[in-house]
Order: structure tokens, then C-alpha cells, then sequence
């Protein structure tokens, strides 16, 4: 079974209360998979990709340690930890090397000790991993570890370049991914803004694998997500016993991007406090792990990332001035999908590709797809997608598998809903199987109907055509002269 984007934890206890605390607690950072019994605890590691398991030491039938002795025989490879009282300590003590238990915890825990303990399991995990890989590729040539280096170092950089920004030819993003690209090769600090959903991490990658630190590190820290108790030990780092729950030395993320790129995304969210302690270390380009007499220098390219108005913060007093022109050597924004709707058909047919090669829209649920507004942006849009997807009974993907709201509510729709009869019809046979048509035709196609439409509903009084298609007036003009309908 492949890893799922989050790290798995499998938590086992017979306490349904505890249960669905420790879920609450941990499932903004991981995949949580629960189990009220050794039993099914087994049962969801057969069926799932677990990374790190937590157990109770006090169950039914059998206790923790038991339990975390048979998984570490089965799944060698998952980090085990176990929860336990003071009472239990000597019976977890005289097993946890047979069982492999890499720490305990006493209860009651406290949620940041536990999201922190947890996420350094999940490095572990990963570092194993990555020390396996590297076994295996010091036993290759050096002729042959060269090869697969740059084969991987490849892989990257298509997967993650500007071309994965999905857009049409005349497109809003192409002004950003085009000064993107132009400042990569630069050690410019760089902002990036724009709503949640709009691929603003993607456009962080694809400057990171642009610029001369290409082959080195790319580390992403969501700030938003992390207790400011703990983002402070997750960014610096922290020596062991500087904090409870603090066993032993972790480096940073600034350590681990040395050299790379660190993306801090979501980086409004952080509190004045913690802004003071980031300002510095971008000063002085070194850290201070938690409970370090010595600082450690790091050499990093700092993205950060926002769907905040962090100039109005910064005018509130929650953002700091300094801080803000630290991290906004230049600044790009990311234009939300209702910006830019050419985007969306094919946005969606790379999504069909990746899902389901072979399925289309039909043409009246393209229209809808085109003119919702999106608030959620591309995630929204591939909820939709996937949504029509698991529905359909055949190959074509009709508007009654999209959500209601889709198109009906915001933009064009409610303008020009009365000329769908006539529309649809007309767009059909961009759609067709077999047409030959490219996809940036098969848009052209899209964008002329809609105006038509637009065009016939009001008579074509440019201010309303513009209002009801999203446009300015000199953008309708342009398109209008692009299209050939300008008479």
C-alpha cells in the first residue's frame, strides 16, 4: 500500500473518550487511524500505511507493550510509542526493548508534548527510510550513485517546475510564473499572497527548483498549524531536556533546509512574540535551538507564504513593518480561479487525465464549471471533479453530478442562464471525442460562447456584458478583438 501526503498514526486504546481525543488532537498534522483493541489494531495495519503507532499499555486481552511486540515483528518498520500511569511504568520498562519502543509517555499527556513527540516519530520514521536508501546506493559504483542522483534530481524538477502551474495561454498567471522565473536565479526573499487554494506552495517550488538551490532542500513549514509553544522547537530546533517531552536533541528546520529553501507558509498567523525571534534569525542568518547556549549559522532562502493582507496587518500593528520587508524582497500574488476562468477546462482535463483518462464534461457542465465563482479555489474545483467522477454511471460527466451550487449562484450563470438551451448545443462539438481539437481551441470554443451568449442576453451593452462576465470593459474589448466579435 503507498503512504498517504500526511504521516499515518495508528492510535489503539478501549476508551472511545480518549479515542476521539487524541483524533481532535493530532488530525491537522496526521492521517489518524484508531482502534478500540489490539485486535483491530492489527486489522487497520493490514488494510493501512501506518508510520507511527500509539498505544495504551492498560487493555483488555492484551496490554500495550504485547501488542507493540507483535507489530514491531509484522511492521518493523513503524515507530512504536505507548501511553501509560505511573503504576505501569515498571511492567512498559521491562519490555521496551523487546517490544522496540521508541519512548513513552505518561499519562495525562499534554496535547503540545504529544503533536510534538509524534512529529519527531514521523521524521524518524522518514530518516530511517531515507538511511535505508542510502545503504543501498553506497553499495552502487560511483559512476552508478552519480546516475541515480541526477536521475532523482530530475524527477524533481519536473515534477515540481513552472509548467505545473496549469494556465492558458493568456492566462493572469502567466505575468506571475513569468517574474517568478525571472527572480528565481536571485537570492531575493520572496512573498507570495493570494487566497487559500490557489497554488501558492507549487509556485514556491517551482522558484526553488528554478534557482541555483535546486539541489538542495526544499522544507515547508505550515505556521498556521503549529502552537506558537512548539513552531519556535520546529523551526530552531531544541537540545534534549529544554521542554518536556524534549528526549533528545532535533534539528530544526532551518538546519534541515541548510542550503535550500525554507517555504513558511501561512506566516500571518504568527503572534508578534514569535515574528521578534523569526526577525533575528533572518538577521544574523543563524538559529538558536531551544535550550541552546550557541547559536548555529544556516544558509537558507526564505519563501513565505499568505492569504492575509499582511500591509493592513502590519497598519493594525499584528504584523511587524521589519519583519514584513524582511520577507517581502518582492512580492507575487497568486490570482484566485474566478480570475482567471480560461484556466479551468484545463485545469480539469489534467485532473481527468490523472484520475480517470477517458472521461469528459459534457459541454453544459464545462459552461458551469467555468463561470462558478470558486471561492475555494483549485481544491474546490477538484472536489468537484472527483465528485462527478465517483457519480458518473458512463463516460461523459453531465451538470446534474456537480453540486448544485456549481455555476448557478455566482457570475455569468445568473446572467446568461436563459441562452444555456441554445448554448450547450453550440458547445458540444468542442467537446467530441475525436474532434482534433487542441485544448487552447477547445477554450477559444468555450470563451466565444459565453460572450455570444452574453452578447444576445443584453443586447450588447458592454458595461452589462462585462459586470455579468467578470471582466473589466478593456478586458471584454480584448477579448472581444481576440475572438473576432468585436463587430
Amino acid at each position: 500500500m503507498k503512504p498517504t501526503a500526511l504521516p499515518t498514526v495508528l492510535v489503539v486504546d478501549d476508551e472511545p473518550r480518549s479515542l476521539e481525543t487524541l483524533r481532535r488532537t493530532l488530525e491537522e498534522d496526521f492521517t489518524v487511524f484508531t482502534a478500540g483493541s489490539a485486535e483491530e489494531g492489527r486489522a487497520v495495519m493490514e488494510r493501512e500505511f501506518i508510520h507511527v503507532v500509539v498505544s495504551d499499555q492498560r487493555m483488555p486481552g492484551t496490554s500495550g507493550v504485547d501488542f507493540l511486540r507483535g507489530v514491531r515483528t509484522q511492521w518493523p518498520d513503524t515507530v512504536r510509542l505507548i501511553l501509560s500511569g505511573y503504576s505501569e511504568a515498571e511492567d512498559i520498562i521491562s519490555g521496551i526493548n523487546e517490544a522496540g519502543i521508541w519512548q513513552y509517555m505518561l499519562k495525562p499527556w499534554h496535547p503540545d508534548q504529544l503533536l510534538l513527540t509524534l512529529k519527531s516519530a514521523a521524521n524518524l520514521w522518514r530518516l530511517q527510510q531515507e538511511n535505508q536508501r542510502l545503504s543501498l546506493e553506497l553499495r552502487d559504483s560511483p559512476e552508478q550513485l552519480s546516475q541515480r542522483v541526477a536521475k532523482r534530481r530530475g524527477k524533481a524538477r519536473a515534477e515540481s517546475g513552472f509548467e505545473r502551474l496549469t494556465r492558458a495561454e493568456h492566462s493572469p498567471l502567466n505575468t506571475v510564473c513569468k517574474l517568478a522565473a525571472k527572480i528565481a536565479p536571485h537570492e531575493l526573499s520572496v512573498l507570495v499572497t493570494g487566497e487559500s487554494g490557489t497554488g501558492k506552495e507549487l509556485l514556491a517550488r517551482a522558484i526553488h527548483y528554478a534557482s541555483h538551490r535546486a539541489d538542495r532542500p526544499f522544507v515547508v513549514e505550515n505556521c498556521g498549524a503549529v502552537p506558537d509553544s512548539l513552531l519556535e522547537a520546529e523551526l530552531f530546533g531544541h537540545k534534549r531536556g529544554a521542554f518536556t517531552g524534549a528526549h533528545e536533541d532535533r534539528i530544526g528546520l532551518f538546519q534541515q533546509a541548510d542550503g535550500g529553501t525554507l517555504l513558511l507558509d501561512e506566516i500571518g498567523d504568527t503572534s508578534p512574540a514569535f515574528q521578534v525571534k523569526l526577525l533575528r534569525a533572518l538577521q544574523e542568518g543563524e538559529v538558536r535551538p531551544v535550550g541552546s547556549p550557541r547559536p548555529v549559522p544556516v544558509d537558507v532562502r526564505i519563501i513565505a507564504a499568505t492569504n492575509r493582507n499582511l500591509e493592513a496587518d502590519v497598519r493594525s500593528g499584528r504584523f511587524r513593518e521589519d519583519l514584513y520587508y524582511r520577507l517581502a524582497g518582492i512580492t507575487l500574488t497568486m490570482p484566485s480561479l474566478r480570475e482567471r476562468p480560461q484556466d479551468v477546462p484545463l485545469i480539469v482535463a489534467g485532473m481527468l487525465q490523472r484520475y480517470a483518462a477517458g472521461q469528459q464534461f459534457s459541454a453544459a457542465a464545462m459552461a458551469r464549471l467555468i463561470a462558478h465563482h470558486w471561492p475555494g479555489n483549485v481544491r474546490e474545483l477538484q472536489n468537484e471533479v472527483l465528485r462527478a467522477l465517483a457519480l458518473a454511471e458512463g463516460n461523459t460527466l453531465d451538470g446534474e453530478l456537480l453540486s448544485p451550487r456549481v455555476g448557478q449562484k455566482q457570475g455569468v450563470m445568473n446572467q446568461v442562464a436563459p441562452a444555456l438551451p441554445t448554448l450547450a448545443p453550440n458547445l458540444a462539438p468542442a467537446f467530441a471525442p475525436g474532434n482534433g481539437a487542441t485544448l487552447k481551441e477547445q477554450l477559444d470554443r468555450v470563451e466565444a460562447e459565453l460572450i455570444r451568449a452574453a452578447i444576445e442576453r443584453f443586447s450588447g451593452n458592454k458595461s452589462r456584458m462585462a459586470e455579468a462576465l467578470g471582466l473589466t470593459r478593456v478586458g471584454l474589448r480584448m477579448k472581444l478583438d481576440r475572438l473576432g466579435l468585436a463587430e
